[in-house]
């Protein structure tokens, strides 16, 4: 059942990233430590890997990644050449998909060397963006939150799948002002109780609207992969809890393998308290840090020694 998810990977020469191994990974994994140790960019890492099924979706991955980091409104997609400046000679290697990248310049055009998975394809700058698309059942969640516009596109996954009510509920223990979710003409909206008309969701904090997306989300990924960077942004630490609890319960529903990053002690204290109570053996906390050379290096805890290790008061959010 678990055959697709990432188990381990190796990177080499992604952002900070000159020579890094790490394993161990399970269905839901939980990344912590300081700022610049290279926690979003390991996860966008595992978010290639997980659509290096062909050229066209490593592309869209690579695309839908710039996306992410620029924060813009644009029609047109970026140039490939800027966003592979730095990836010339990429790899990454995990127990399902090996990829490599390499640009090189011939008599005035770029071209762009790939092997994946053992099959070498060149393509020039043109060919290599053209039809992007990531892989189906991948989504990657930033830290600044979803447009609406995505928020439409993952709601999908819960009418296709006739998901309303399970939403509402959830939606109902997160806040039990709300009484119902509907989408109108593609702006999602909530009915609080004791009134008659619909709200924007906006209107009630992006705690609420990060529940949302993250369960809309889940659904959409079925026996795929969610990343989701700063899962604590917008939400009170009194309902991460009840993040966890919808998360491990719908990841292994949905077969869905889950990479988060958080800084928060209270979130890694939720998700070590949630797992202990719904007795879920799948997860793993990786804490990242820099070495002496100045380069990242991760710990890969398991639930036993996860658990151990809070318990025993241990720092564990990165060195």
């Amino acid at each position: 059942m678990d055959n697709h998810f990432i188990k381990n990977i190796e990177i080499k020469n992604y952002k900070l990233f000159k020579a890094f191994q790490s394993e161990g990974f399970e269905r839901v994994n939980l990344i912590s430590g300081k700022n610049n140790v290279g926690k979003t960019a390991f996860m966008e890492a595992c978010f290639l890997a997980a659509n290096a099924t062909n050229v066209e979706s490593i592309a869209g991955a690579l695309i839908n990644l710039w996306f992410i980091r620029n924060y813009i409104e644009c029609d047109d997609a970026p140039n490939t050449e800027i966003l592979l400046e730095a990836l010339d000679t990429l790899h990454i290697k995990t127990n399902i998909h090996n990829i490599n990248i390499r640009i090189a310049s011939d008599e005035g055009q770029t071209y762009y060397h790939l092997h994946i998975n053992g099959i070498q394809i060149v393509r020039n700058k043109k060919e290599f963006s053209v039809n992007a698309h990531y892989t189906k059942h991948t989504n990657f969640l930033d830290n600044i939150g979803i447009t609406y516009q995505e928020l439409v596109e993952l709601y999908q996954a819960i009418q296709e799948n006739d998901k309303e009510d399970e939403l509402n509920r959830a939606i109902q223990s997160f806040d039990n002002n709300i009484e119902k979710f509907k989408m109108f003409k593609d702006i999602p909206k909530v009915k609080t109780k004791g009134s008659d008309t619909y709200i924007e969701l906006k209107e009630l904090g992006d705690g609420l609207k990060e529940f949302v997306s993250i369960i809309c989300a889940l659904y959409s990924c079925k026996n795929g992969f969610l990343f989701i960077d700063e899962i604590a942004n917008g939400i009170h630490y009194s309902n991460l809890d009840k993040v966890w609890e919808i998360i491990l319960t719908l990841s292994k529903e949905q077969n869905v393998q889950v990479f988060a990053t958080t800084h928060s002690k209270e979130c890694i204290e939720s998700f070590a308290r949630v797992a202990k109570k719904l007795d879920d053996e799948k997860i793993a906390f990786i804490e990242m840090g820099i070495n002496k050379y100045g380069q990242p290096r991760s710990v890969v805890m398991n639930r036993e020694r996860f658990l151990r290790e809070l318990e025993t008061g241990n720092e564990v959010r990165g060195w």
